[in-house]
């Protein structure tokens, strides 16, 4: 619960004050049962019509202003518990954005997804249970105690014998909660994952008639989620059953001695009336207090979820350049002996050398799996090499600040995303870029007769992931995202494979016209994608088994040249 104190601290000083309010309003209920007592005892036998209107109006006072201090601190622990679970999401989310590739690996989509809702809310509700009912319970629980201990020792300790078997009781029960609330969660991610894969690939589901299939899938995943939960809520509902047999018991026990004692005149009925009131206050406290020790299990499994992405270290820090210096190179891009894996066992790029000048072309070309994104992956630095090193313009990439690396970056991917907004807006993908900036961009990515062909033209509204528009025409915008910056190195990673031919070539003659100083790297599957590039690479399970230029492949590598040979014959369309 570390990470709720931390996030808590700025708001003590409003939760002290709404805490003080909470005790003036428990204090208020506490005294209406000693004023109905002192009303049946000492008022009632004088009729005195003006003394039992007197602590008549008294106890309504009371009431009154226990009503209205528990509205007043109520509203208060809402209002912190709303900026505190928003304070913690922001943070949540902004520790998610900054996750290395491998830690977000680690953690799965899916996770931090439910981490940043399902675990936030539980968390957002602890809290507000805590300032709301956090006080009030333990205050009617104490306050209780000690007045019926002065009126009635002798009856109390019935009451008193009953507490600690309590106590044990939610203390072992919630011990077992924690634990059992995180498996929930777990299955809880594993529920989102599900969701989350049906839901992006519903065509697909549905165009091969799947949707049994995938039902049943999401059945096992709900059965297991249903599963914990039940073990879980077996467990912990356990607490108000035990908690209310106890309770009734020390009930009886009251009432069994309470009826002795007014028979045998040690005690009247008054005070047993009384009594039993605040036997009901203190038996609802405690009631509360079990219900808090179960909200407490799932906010502790929930903030242990929120602080591990919290609490994640840098994985990839910009190194000094003293561990990594600069070489003096022409090159502009270079990769010198990289090998990496992904789980650290067998390497999935092995050896990777190539350099790249300023303003070249290089074409990367390979079967699926090869490791082609993997090695833009490393130029990107969304994971370090595992030996060699990977330059640009002779500085390590791991001695660049983000900011000034991805600066000079502009990249396409095939499954990039679209969101809900205009053209314009998801080419401008929030830059500082003009409306000429973002046209230009568009032209050169062969987007904007289309775009210029919708009635709003660039405040045309996208869809989620831009679903109202074709594969091609969402390719071309991506295209014209990465553009529109006029980034130094751009790379275009199979963000071309929804084009016809035409519209391709289209697009590398218009690269090479308007962005001749810009250093391009082309990952593709087909070879008319790749063919006019100073440097191919032919890529095969992580290794380079052909470097070159186009004739030179054909000439040279068995593999580029059956694949040249499989795309319409060698032949190409300009």
């Amino acid at each position: 619960m570390k990470t709720i104190l931390t996030y808590i601290k700025p708001y003590r000083l409003r939760m002290v004050l709404g805490f003080c309010i909470k005790v003036l309003a428990t204090l208020s209920e506490l005294v209406l049962p000693i004023i109905l007592s002192h009303i049946l005892k000492e008022v009632v036998v004088t009729q005195d019509i003006y003394q039992i209107l007197f602590w008549g109006a008294m106890m309504i006072l009371f009431s009154a202003a226990a009503c209205v201090l528990n509205i007043i601190a109520n509203r208060m622990a809402t209002l912190v518990a709303r900026n505190f679970s928003e304070h913690i999401r922001k943070d949540l989310f902004s520790a998610t954005l900054h996750l290395s590739a491998a830690q977000t690996d680690r953690f799965t989509i899916p996770s931090l997804e439910s981490r940043i809702t399902t675990d936030t809310y539980n968390v957002h509700h602890f809290v507000a249970m805590i300032q709301r009912l956090g006080v009030r319970a333990p205050i009617l629980l104490v306050g209780g105690i000690a007045i019926t201990l002065f009126m009635d020792a002798y009856l109390s300790l019935a009451m008193l014998a009953v507490l600690p078997f309590i106590f044990v009781t939610v203390f072992f029960i919630s011990r077992k909660g924690v634990p059992l609330y995180a498996r929930v969660q777990k299955a809880v991610d594993g529920m989102i994952r599900v969701v989350r894969e049906d839901v992006m690939g519903i065509r697909v589901i549905k165009a091969l008639s799947k949707e049994e299939y995938e039902h049943k899938r999401y059945d096992d995943v709900n059965a297991a989620l249903a599963h914990n939960e039940q073990k879980a809520g077996v467990i912990m509902s356990a607490v108000n059953p035990i908690m209310t047999l106890l309770m009734n018991g020390g009930i009886i026990a009251v009432i069994s001695l309470s009826a002795s004692r007014v028979a045998n005149h040690q005690s009247d009925p008054e005070t047993v009336i009384a009594f039993m009131q605040y036997f009901t206050q203190i038996s609802m406290a405690m009631m509360t207090l079990s219900r808090m020790f179960v909200m407490y299990t799932k906010s502790a499994a929930s903030a242990k979820r929120i602080g591990e992405v919290l609490d994640s270290p840098t994985e990839l820090p910009v190194l000094a350049e003293a561990e990594h210096p600069p070489v003096n190179t022409e090159a502009h891009v270079c990769f010198d002996s990289v090998s990496f894996s992904y789980l650290g066992k067998l390497n999935d790029l092995e050896d990777i050398s190539f350099s790249l000048p300023h303003g070249g072309s290089l074409g990367i070309i390979g079967a699926t799996g090869s490791g082609k994104t993997t090695l833009i992956k490393l130029l990107l630095r969304f994971y370090d090499v595992g030996s060699g090193c990977v330059r640009i313009s002779g500085r390590d990439v791991r001695t660049i600040p983000k900011e000034e690396l991805y600066g000079d970056l502009g990249i396409a991917m095939q499954h990039d995303f679209l969101y809900a907004d205009t053209v314009e807006e998801n080419i401008r993908f929030g830059r500082d870029l003009s409306h000429e900036q973002i046209v230009r961009a568009a032209r050169i990515a062969q987007a904007d007769d289309f775009i210029s062909a919708f009635p709003e033209g660039y405040g045309h509204m996208l869809s989620q992931k831009g679903t109202n528009v074709s594969g091609g025409q969402k390719q071309r915008i991506l295209i014209a995202r990465a553009l529109a910056a006029d980034p130094s190195i751009l790379i275009l990673d199979d963000s071309s494979s929804a084009l016809d031919y035409k519209t391709d070539a289209n697009l590398r003659t218009a690269l090479q016209k308007e962005m001749a100083d810009t250093t391009l790297i082309t990952v593709a599957q087909r070879v008319s994608s790749v063919k006019g590039c100073d440097l191919i690479l032919v890529l095969d399970e992580g290794r380079i088994i052909g470097m070159g230029d186009h004739e030179h492949l054909l000439e040279t590598c068995t593999e580029y040249r059956e694949i040249s040979n499989s795309q319409m014959g060698g032949a190409f369309v300009e």
